[in-house]
Order: structure tokens, then sequence, then C-alpha cells
């Protein structure tokens, strides 16, 4: 009778113990707002689960507390407490109990993993570039942008590429987040489904400024982007328009930030994984072979558009990617570089 009272003691504790962590759990906000569908179903997981470890937790500390205070030597005691060899019942149970618990949970698990890999044929498509440390979001429409602009409730395929080193693409409020690898392209499908802003971070440690690599993502209404894609992809036909003309060094200084050249290529002279760009132009470059050319302007379009055809010395061949940029846009980097002097 005293051993049940004991149970039924440290059962109530149990279960009243397992009930306010999981509400001071639930109060201290772990995470931050849903903003898109692929959301829903993890957190619905992450919610499962925080229960489950709100349950065990209780279920340790309580019996080991309640052991401490309730069955500890009394003064005056000196015998020792009865001797147990084991029970083989209670070690099956809490062997197949936890094997079936993490089945299930493994199940949950697959079935939310497909809900949030589920794909829309009407998916809209975005290419995202990860450099040293910066991000640049390219639409199909023709234009880069340094902000991810995307509509309300409509899913977006996100095509992801690396020109360095691996970085990673995470926004907290969409929950999900993939590698970008070099030489591999990953896939990444999002449904924003909140308005607001939010930032893409890194979540691989990619260098000094890992911190530092962030950039907006704004979602708006399908109104709203209609009327920012307009904008955008009038603002890019008004560029390749006037750069048909004349190459212009300060559109070469923005396709210097955007196309992730920074990422490589200093402008001060200091080292990089590529040459830098300050004196480069005119100035005499030793190749790995050992011959040596002018950096004129027919050298410098060969470097961009074929860069595995010649490696200057000292630096790693076949570490530039071919970017595939327009004539237009070579002509006005190498405008910018003649700048650099």
């Amino acid at each position: 009778m005293q051993n049940s009272r004991h149970f039924v003691i440290v059962g109530i504790l149990v279960i009243l113990v397992a009930v306010l962590v999981n509400m001071g759990l639930d109060a201290a906000q772990l995470f931050p707002v849903k903003a898109s569908i692929q959301a829903v179903p993890i957190d619905w997981m992450f919610d499962l689960q925080i229960k489950a470890i709100s349950f065990f937790f209780a279920l340790i500390m309580v019996p080991m507390v309640y052991s401490l205070v309730v069955f500890r030597r009394k003064p005056g005691e000196t015998g020792e407490g009865a001797h147990f060899e084991g029970h083989t019942g209670l070690e099956i149970t809490w062997t197949t109990i936890p094997l079936i618990l993490v089945i299930g949970l493994g199940y949950l698990g697959a079935g939310n993993l497909a809900e949030v890999r589920a794909v829309d044929p009407q998916a809209m498509d975005v290419t995202v570039v990860g450099f040293q440390w910066g991000w640049r979001f390219d639409y199909p429409q023709g234009f880069s942008s340094n902000k991810l602009y995307l509509p309300v409730n409509k899913q977006v395929n996100l095509t992801l590429q690396s020109l360095d080193v691996i970085h990673s693409f995470w926004v907290p409020e969409f929950r999900v987040k993939q590698d970008l690898v070099p030489g591999e392209t990953n896939y990444l499908r999002i449904t924003p489904i909140l308005i607001g802003e939010y930032k893409v971070r890194c979540a691989e440690i990619c260098g000094a400024s890992h911190a530092y690599m962030e950039s907006p993502v704004i979602v708006v209404s399908q109104a709203d982007y209609d009327a920012w894609l307009s904008e955008q992809v009038a603002a890019a036909q008004a560029a390749e328009a006037a750069a048909a003309g004349k190459p212009d060094s300060k559109r070469g200084a923005k396709l210097y930030e955007e196309k992730g050249c920074k990422a490589c290529h200093s402008l001060d002279g200091a080292a990089g994984v590529g040459p830098t760009w300050k004196g480069l132009f005119g100035s005499n470059v030793e190749l790995a072979d050992g011959a040596t050319v002018t950096a004129d302007e027919a050298f410098l379009v060969e470097s961009i558009k074929e860069p595995g055809a010649t490696v200057v010395k000292g630096y790693p061949a076949n570490a530039m990617p071919a970017l595939g940029l327009k004539d237009t846009e070579i002509a006005d980097l190498i405008e910018f570089i003649k700048t650099l002097k």
C-alpha cells in the first residue's frame, strides 16, 4: 500500500512537471514566425518532439529527485538498502517502447519530408548564387538582384550555386535550408505565406566575413511583385541598350558587386583567390607555364569567358567558374578594371 502511494504521487508529479516544462518552452518562443507552407509541418514535428522532451525530462527528473528526498538515509540509519539483481520484464519494456517511438517518429518524419518537398508544377524559378560574402538572385526574365523578391502564396524553385566555397541558404522564418556546393547544383522549394521582410543567412561557416553574409528577402502581394518585376525588366532592358554603345566603368563597378567578382579579386592590391584588379590592365602577367603576357583587353576577355584557358602563376587552376556574362557586361567590367590604377 505504501509503495502504491509513492507510485501515485510520482505519477501525478511527472504529469504536472511535464505540462509545466512544455508550457515554459512554448512561452520561450523558441522559433520565429512561420512564413512558409514548409514551416507548418516542420513546426508540427518540432512541437511533437518538444512535448516528448518535456515528458521524458519529467519522467527522469521527478523519480530521481523524489527518491533523493523521500528515500534518503535518515539520521541514525547505518544499514544498507535492499539488493536487487534486476528485472527482465522492465528491461524489455524500456528497450521496446523507445524502439517503437523512434520508428514512429521516423515514419512521421518521412511523411513530413515528403510534404515539405512537394512540387508545384506552376512554381516560379530563381537562381541563387552564393559567394564570399554575399548573395545574388538571377531571375529568368534576364536580370539580377541583390534582394530576393517573392510573391506570397506562390511556390518558388530555387536553383542554388556557389562561386567559391560551401555556403548554406537559410531563411529562419521559412525553416528549410540547403547547402550551395561548388561545382554542383542543388535545389530548394519554398512557398511564402506571410507578407513581410526577412533575411537570408549563410548557415555554413565560409570564411572571415561569414557572419555578414546576409541579403533581404521581401515577400509581397502578387500585384506588387508583378509591378516590381516590370520595373526590373525595364531597367535591365535600358541598361542593355545603353551598354550596346560605349562601355561604362560605373556599370562595371556594379557588376563587380553583383556577379561575385569581389569574392576573389580585390581592388586594393590585397591577395585573394584570384589576382587583384588594382593595376592589372596593361601590366605584365606571369603565367603558370612560365610565359609572360600583357593584360590587355584580349587577355581579360579570354580570362573571363574561358577561365581555365590561362592560369596566372601562384593561383590555383579552375578556381574561377564560367559566369556566362554577356559581351556588353564583359566590356563594362574591363572598362572598370582600366580605372583601377
